[in-house]
């Protein structure tokens, strides 16, 4: 089974770079399933219920998030009646969606998708990240044997430490949020493919996304600019997950990125 996972959505370049090229993906690559962060997709903040559907759409079978999941308070309305988008898992019981959805190929395989958030440096601080991944491992149903972890998280240090928790446990753990991508893509040793971060999808001559100009004012002026997304040319960063479905163990995970000419 071939997974396209998409790093974080950054406004409309993000959006452009990925509609544009996510048919020719899918045939040049034969995915079977694709999963996208769409945490920053409208504006650089949060996702809409417009943007969601316009990325389904496009054959994009499931949306994770992140710390940004409710920038755009709308979320709240539409997120627990439309179960692909997800919002990390480690939300206390009781807030709107979730964090797991499965998703099937066209071949009827199933492929559990897991959205969870860390806890060093993000906020809000939320139940740890490590108990609720293996609580939900150890309540999943058997004939998944396919599992795809996001995990949204600041540090390295942590990414890492949950990678050698899940190694052997689930198909991939994929980090994202820091909007940088990382070279360290491997398979581990228990048969995790794993990176610690995907990077984002959007405008590269920014910083992490966001217009320069008016970050290099809050760094150097200390002036409280309001952030925009940037615009300019998008770029395109994923990674390319080879699965097997009766094990649930990944063979090969590359890195995929595209730019706008």
């Amino acid at each position: 089974m071939n997974l396209l996972f998409v790093g974080d959505i950054v406004g409309q370049s993000g959006r452009r770079v990925l509609l544009n090229n996510i048919g020719a993906l899918r045939d040049r690559l034969k995915l079977d399933l694709v999963v996208v962060n769409a945490e920053n997709a409208a504006g650089g903040f949060g996702v809409t219920e417009k943007i969601a559907k316009e990325l389904f759409a496009h054959e994009i079978d499931v949306l994770s998030t992140g710390n940004h999941v409710w920038d755009k308070k709308e979320t709240l309305d539409f997120i627990g009646s439309e179960p692909r988008v997800l919002r990390p898992h480690n939300y206390p019981a009781g807030t709107p969606g979730s964090g797991w959805f499965v998703a099937h190929t066209a071949a009827g395989d199933p492929l559990g998708v897991l959205n969870v958030m860390g806890n060093v440096f993000m906020q809000p601080i939320l139940d740890c990240p490590f108990v609720c991944t293996d609580r939900l491992l150890a309540g999943k149903p058997a004939e998944i044997k396919m599992m795809l972890v996001d995990f949204h998280a600041e540090t390295t240090s942590e990414k890492m430490a949950m990678g050698w928790f899940l190694d052997g446990r689930v198909s991939a753990m994929v980090g994202t949020h820091t909007h940088v991508p990382t070279a360290d893509e491997r398979i581990l040793p228990g048969g995790t493919a794993y990176i610690s971060d995907v990077g984002m999808t959007g405008c590269y001559d920014s910083v992490i996304g966001m217009d320069k100009e008016k970050v290099l004012k809050r760094f150097v002026q200390k002036l409280p600019e309001r952030l925009e997304a940037a615009e300019g040319k998008g770029t395109l960063c994923g990674v390319l997950i080879a699965m097997d479905e009766k094990t649930g163990k990944s063979s090969a995970i590359q890195r995929i990125s595209i730019r706008e000419e």
